[in-house]
């Protein structure tokens, strides 16, 4: 069945499907374009009809990257609504049910893994790392929170601060979770943990546990 799946797939989709594997094992500067094409089966003088470079490869798997991420939020003109009928709790647990399904998506767990080793490298992974995943997670933590404060869900406490609160804690959490399941280890107590971390929220936030 793999097999067939491959055989469908174009040969640029070969290139970022490989280079994804290589890049997430070996970081981008341990892959040559030579070790790419072996893999994929042509030669390397193909490579450059679909792609200028390794650089634009790279470039190509990070815009991937960021229309996945994308999907974990909302549109916020869907925003009133998904909040009006939720609890603070129910939010809250889809958003890391939501996550959890999204990181551990093979794909997806390989995109991760190629972002923590090149952000240092990469100016194009630092702007993914600081403004799609941390800024765009706490701006739309805050305007969830504000809604939420609104309906006198939430204590009143300014938004900036809960989205902070809130989510600093998990993306170092998520870290240890993502290089646990690479060295496949026990990710049970790193789970617990956010679950805990969830629950700590819940009961300083919100005046009954919504």
């Amino acid at each position: 069945m793999q097999t067939n799946l491959t055989e469908k797939m174009s040969t640029k989709e070969k290139i970022l499907q490989v280079s994804i594997n290589l890049f997430s094992q070996k970081g981008y500067s341990g892959v040559s374009v030579r070790e790419i094409t072996r893999e994929v089966g042509i030669k390397e003088s193909s490579l450059y009809n679909h792609f200028k470079n390794k650089e634009e490869i790279l470039e190509s798997i990070f815009s991937i990257f960021r229309e996945e991420f994308s999907k974990l939020v909302p549109p916020f003109e869907f925003l009133d609504e998904i909040i009006s009928k939720s609890t603070v709790e129910d939010f809250l647990l889809r958003g890391y049910e939501n996550f959890r399904t999204h990181i551990n998506h093979p794909v997806n767990e390989k995109f991760w893994r190629i972002l923590y080793i090149e952000h240092y490298r990469e100016p194009l992974a630092r702007e993914i790392f600081l403004n799609d995943i941390i800024k765009g997670t706490i701006d739309f933590l805050e305007s969830a929170f504000e809604k939420f404060i609104q309906l006198g869900k939430m204590k009143a406490y300014p938004t900036k601060l809960l989205a902070s609160e809130y989510q600093y804690p998990l993306f170092s959490m998520h870290a240890e979770y993502n290089m646990l399941r690479f060295d496949g280890k026990d990710t049970s107590e790193i789970e617990q943990k956010m679950k805990d971390h969830i629950q700590f929220f819940l009961e300083h936030v919100t005046e009954t546990k919504n």
